[in-house]
């Protein structure tokens, strides 16, 4: 069933979430990825409210009420409150672009209160842990490529999506940097220590052109022309998806306990440096944080390992 809004100046349901994708995209700057998400989110509402069988409805007639039945039924299904949160956090998003249009008077979501989600300290690994990560890949083709993948994430602390966004002309091989695009294209520069601009260099040098245009195992018989860094066995660009299989790889290898992921090492490389006294700000800046308070939950790991430690070791703790 397809919603409506009555007027010339309102546009049908289709239209509208075209528009607020199209201003998500051009005013926002936002990924395809959140583009995606928040697309999939206002459907699934747009389907929630045709199934309550009221006939044609109007955004217009979207009131508080409605988001809350809208928030009882996705408790009912046990969604995650992440999932949960986001999923209104949308639909704010959206109704917000419509009073901006002068479609809506009020946000329907303004009076509806979201679930608080549970603080829980992000899982990260110690030393030990990521030097035997980073170890372990062997020293063939894509043995080459997965270390320099992984001495990248952690040497920098990059997101996944913006690994696989590298150019070979965002590179500074001399000043050991790289320009990275972060979430909303906003792009930053971080830093790498010698041990990934060596393995980077090596993959570089020896493997991915390889992987690229070898006719044998691992390429075609054509060269693949992109400037992406990373490239998979077929030569062509790495995906997110790829990256996180990389990592699964090794992690089963070492058959540790911990819920490791790609963004597990993000994790890492933001507590390891405050661990060793980098402060609050440079770390913000590293990792592309629009608000200091997300860098701030790191502080939290550091405190309680300090708590940990001195229950631990002091005699009289």
């Amino acid at each position: 069933m397809k919603m409506s809004l009555k007027g010339e100046a309102f546009a049908g349901v289709d239209q509208l979430i075209e528009k607020f994708l199209l201003y998500l995209k051009l005013e926002k700057n936002a990924s395809q990825h959140t583009i995606h998400n928040y697309q999939r989110d206002i459907l699934q509402f747009v389907e929630f409210v045709s199934n309550q069988g009221a006939g044609e409805i109007l955004f217009i007639d979207i009131t508080p009420l409605i988001i809350r039945s809208y928030l009882a039924f996705l408790k009912s299904e046990q969604y995650a409150k992440a999932t949960i949160m986001r999923r209104i956090a949308a639909l704010r998003s959206f109704f917000r672009f419509l009073c901006r249009e002068n479609i809506l008077k009020e946000n329907p979501c303004k009076a509806v209160r979201t679930p608080k989600l549970d603080k829980r300290l992000p899982v990260f690994l110690d030393i030990n842990e990521i030097r035997e990560l980073i170890t372990l890949p062997d020293n063939s083709l894509l043995g080459i490529r997965d270390k320099a993948v992984l001495e990248m994430l952690y040497a920098t602390g990059i997101r996944v999506s913006e690994l696989t966004g590298i150019m070979l002309t965002d590179i500074d091989f001399a000043g050991r940097a790289i320009v990275v695009s972060g979430k909303g294209a906003k792009q930053r520069i971080v830093l790498m220590g010698r041990a990934a601009l060596e393995v980077l260099e090596l993959y570089l040098s020896s493997v991915r052109s390889t992987l690229c245009a070898n006719p044998g195992e691992y390429g075609h018989q054509t060269a693949k022309v992109h400037n992406y860094v990373f490239v998979n066995s077929r030569g062509g660009p790495l995906t997110d998806r790829s990256v996180r299989r990389i990592v699964d790889k090794y992690v089963e290898v070492m058959a540790i306990k911990k819920n490791v992921s790609p963004h597990t090492i993000r994790h890492t490389f933001a507590t390891h440096l405050l661990d060793h006294g980098a402060d609050l700000r440079t770390v913000q800046e590293l990792l592309g944080h629009v608000n200091l308070s997300t860098t701030q939950l790191y502080t939290h790991i550091t405190t309680e390992r300090l708590k940990a430690n001195y229950r631990k070791f002091h005699p009289r703790a």
